[in-house]
């Protein structure tokens, strides 16, 4: 199995996420003393994607990040994704503009971004993976893998269609271990029978495992072992064959504390693996819904509903039988979007969702929730 020596650490920047200004353009001051502070703990792995940030994770990559550092300093992960190619001959153009948004002449791992049933057809039809390879064979691109979004029977299918592929980057963290929808531990055991190294993403479930509920939270402290993100991060950089363990930060203090968990990186002990099994009791007791944050699903959404921040509220509502969530479901979320109950129930959000929720579904719950007599059929 390759162990890639030019990773320095276990810990990657995650560029999904990054510290916004109100005018949605990245907060370069914040982001600019946050890969400072990255890069001088000692780690070098930037991960970011064309579509990310609706296109500005790229541009702040190369403001932020390379045109600051030497190009020694760094190792830079893109993506193919699927919204942005629909013949072969649109993949170069795309890939060199990626390129030239982000300010490099290479990249040092590409990925085929979010595979799955939902569009791995189109890849195979456009000769995805074979152009990815032709571009490295011209150095264009030092290492080429996929991520992934399905179960672990196309996971299969996948690996073995493209046995050179060198790296997989699957969702991993303790409440989707077990998970009949992301099968955290099953992805795992493909990609270790495959002989596959493994890029981590949503260790802590897009916040999902640092907000905990407070019985949850009193686990954490009882503990003492640090914060409740550095047990999440620790406990996916635990798994074998885990290389890489990514972090979506938005802020210096999210920084330092990941920071904190994995600059002298120790696996978890017995009396921390028992506290996980405790939280994830506790969690799998709320019935929360297992939302992400990554907001794929509003792209395509034809009435514009702020679906992600919908279900935070709902969460939130369930977790602390919080009052505010139906104010701020008013008076936030959907000023000048879309209700829950205005759902028309095309479908698109379910077709894109990495974690395969039944979002029509709990879009009608969330109606009832916030909205007087809303979501009847």
């Amino acid at each position: 199995m390759q162990t890639f020596r030019e990773i320095k650490g276990n810990f990657g920047f995650g560029c999904m996420r990054l510290p916004l200004l109100e005018d949605k353009t990245v907060d370069q001051k914040v982001f600019q003393e946050m890969v400072d502070m990255f890069i001088g703990a000692g780690f070098n792995y930037f991960d970011t994607a064309h579509g990310y940030l609706d296109g500005e994770s790229e541009k702040a990559i190369k403001t932020g990040l390379t045109s600051r550092y030497p190009r020694s300093a760094y190792l830079l992960t893109d993506k193919l994704s699927h919204p942005y190619f629909s013949k072969q001959e649109d993949i170069r153009p795309l890939f060199e503009k990626q390129l030239e948004l982000c300010g490099v002449e290479y990249f040092d791992f590409y990925l085929m971004h979010s595979q799955g049933r939902s569009n791995y057809e189109q890849y195979q039809r456009c000769r995805a993976y074979e152009t990815a390879f032709e571009l490295k064979k011209e150095g264009k691109i030092r290492h080429v893998g996929l991520s992934f979004h399905d179960t672990a029977d196309f996971l299969e299918k996948i690996l073995t269609d493209h046995p050179d592929v060198e790296i997989v980057q699957i969702q991993l963290n303790y409440i989707d271990w077990d998970d009949p929808a992301v099968q955290s531990a099953r992805l795992l055991e493909v990609c270790r029978r495959h002989n596959k190294p493994v890029i981590v993403m949503e260790p802590v479930k897009g916040g999902n495992l640092v907000n905990l509920p407070q019985k949850a939270r009193d686990i954490v402290t009882a503990l003492d072992r640090g914060s409740a993100a550095a047990l999440a991060l620790r406990f996916a950089a635990s798994c074998d064959p885990v290389v890489m363990t990514l972090s979506g930060m938005g802020s210096t203090q999210m920084m330092e504390d990941n920071i904190s968990a994995m600059k002298n990186f120790r696996p978890l002990d017995e009396a921390e693996r028992q506290a996980v099994k405790d939280i994830v009791a506790v969690l799998k007791g709320q019935g929360l819904i297992g939302c992400t944050q990554c907001s794929y699903c509003t792209a395509g959404c034809p009435r514009k509903i702020n679906i992600p921040e919908i279900f935070s509220l709902c969460n939130t509502n369930k977790m602390f039988n919080d009052w505010n969530a139906g104010f701020y479901y008013n008076a936030v979320v959907t000023k000048g979007a879309g209700k829950a109950s205005d759902c028309v129930r095309c479908g698109k959000c379910e077709q894109i969702c990495p974690q395969h929720l039944p979002i029509r579904d709990l879009l009608v719950e969330a109606a009832k929730l916030f909205e007087r007599g809303g979501g009847e059929d």
